[in-house]
């Protein structure tokens, strides 16, 4: 996030809203539908530097999912039962405004389904640990389904896995068709092209710049996510940049009951309700290299990517692969998203760290940010003043 002396045009357009939100992905427009609800009068600004949903946003696999990066078993035993079960609602939460608010009669229109997901084992060791996982959550009142093998290989025709569970009310959608069902109910005004280099005080204002215009504003929002360290340096023990990549299949039948997990998580697929394979992850294949800005492939993990999708499902081991790609996702320094102020600079909010599971969380962070800007409670696990304490 920088630009030349060259090309900044800065100095030829001023703007003046009451809060100015940066970035343009599922974070960003859900802080802005939070304040018009709050306060319709808002004048607020979103500035992007591509597009709408550039970024993570219009990156990722599309899954809606409960929970937060590890199993519920892990979660359970680092922070407890009670923390746990917190972290874990706040997601179910997520979804239950995302249908209320959002998606109401357009599930069809933005490819909405919600049918649970898998979490698969491919050895006998996460078997045992998913076991375990759908034990814990079946005492606790979370509905969860254990499965065999047998039972894989006939609801998703998938071979080679010894058995999982499936998380029930899970949900999977097109993102960036979600995304601009959201922005179809805003007033905010959007401003696409616009890369932020610097946020400056003008009197009692912050001056958001950006190489086409200043923005001068009362308030500023990151949304940055993944890139937020690229602007303060708050956040460089905070969140970290972390590239995940996927690959598109051709379409074919449809014959998946619902989308997958495997690997401990690390690794996910599921069929779109149009037929194609949409599959992603082994990022641990490159743990190290996986991480920074840029968005490119690398042959290792798009072929082991393919090699997956072949062994593990037949039905598509002729299957053309039309897309890849890579997307920048911000992980946490412990996994739960992060909201607050700057240190600093208290006119300056962020929200972010979503850790993969951004349509997850994102939503719900939002309406945890405008509760935080008016003074009401917001859960422990998702303020940032816990990496003061």
């Amino acid at each position: 996030m920088s630009t030349s002396y060259w090309l900044d045009k800065s100095n030829s357009t001023n703007h003046n809203f009451d809060i100015v939100i940066v970035g343009a992905g599922i974070a960003g427009l859900s802080v802005a539908y939070w304040l018009e609800k709050e306060n319709p009068s808002f004048k607020i600004a979103i500035v992007e530097k591509n597009r709408l949903g550039f970024g993570a946003t219009g990156r990722n696999a599309g899954f809606i999912t409960c929970g937060s990066v590890e199993h519920f078993n892990r979660l359970y035993e680092q922070h407890g039962n009670d923390e746990a079960l917190k972290i874990w609602k706040f997601s179910e939460e997520n979804l239950k405004l995302l249908k209320k608010e959002i998606i109401q009669d357009k599930a069809n229109e933005i490819d909405f389904v919600q049918n649970g997901t898998f979490s698969l084992a491919s050895t006998e060791k996460e078997f045992e640990e998913l076991t375990q996982v759908h034990s814990l959550m079946s005492s606790l009142g979370i509905q969860t389904e254990k499965v065999e093998a047998s039972d894989i290989t006939k609801r998703l025709q998938a071979t080679k896995f010894v058995g999982g569970i499936k998380y029930v009310d899970d949900a999977e959608v097109h993102p960036l068709k979600l995304l601009k069902q959201v922005a179809s109910r805003l007033k905010a005004q959007i401003f696409e092209q616009h890369e932020v280099h610097n946020i400056t005080t003008s009197g009692s204002a912050r001056v958001v710049h950006t190489d086409l215009a200043k923005f001068q504003t009362d308030m500023v929002v990151l949304t940055t996510n993944g890139y937020s360290p690229t602007l303060k340096p708050f956040f460089n023990d905070k969140i970290f940049p972390t590239r995940g990549q996927i690959l598109v299949t051709e379409a074919i039948e449809k014959f998946m009951e619902a989308p997958c997990y495997c690997n401990f998580v690390l690794d996910y697929f599921r069929q779109l309700p149009t037929g194609e394979l949409i599959i992603g992850g082994f990022r641990q294949l490159e743990k190290e290299s996986e991480v920074g800005y840029s968005d490119h492939i690398t042959p290792v993990i798009q072929n082991s990517l393919e090699e997956f999708f072949r062994k593990h499902l037949p039905k598509f081991s002729n299957a053309k692969i039309t897309h890849r790609w890579s997307g920048i996702m911000g992980f946490s320094a412990d996994g739960q998203p992060l909201i607050g102020s700057l240190p600093d600079d208290p006119q300056v909010f962020f929200s972010g760290g979503f850790t993969a599971h951004g349509l997850g969380l994102a939503f719900h962070t939002g309406k945890a940010l405008v509760d935080l800007l008016f003074d009401r409670e917001v859960p422990g696990f998702i303020s940032a003043r816990r990496f003061s304490s």
